[in-house]
């Protein structure tokens, strides 16, 4: 199994998601958050299963049908990258 790190931006990424939608509905946006970082936790066993990401190096997993968790898979590691909306531009 991959140790899942999650690198500053995605944690930036996430926290603003969450802070936008906790707006409109606080409930919403908790769940959302449990769902992404449930998602997440899958990749330490299986990283590669996921499609190959539009920039080179990178893979994407569909965690919630709007967002994408964007990673990198190393010798022992996964980096989670981002987390994007999939109407933004990327990369």
């Amino acid at each position: 199994m991959h140790k899942l790190v999650w690198k500053k931006r995605a944690q930036t990424d996430l926290l603003n998601i969450v802070r936008t939608i906790s707006q409109d509905n606080p409930d919403a946006a908790e769940k959302l958050a449990n769902e992404i970082e449930s998602k997440a936790e899958q990749l330490s066993a299986h990283p590669k299963a996921f499609r190959l990401g539009r920039k080179r190096g990178t893979h994407e997993m569909v965690a919630h049908p709007n967002y994408l968790v964007i990673y990198r898979v190393q010798t022992d590691t996964v980096e989670i990258l981002r987390i994007k909306h999939v109407a933004q531009q990327w990369p």
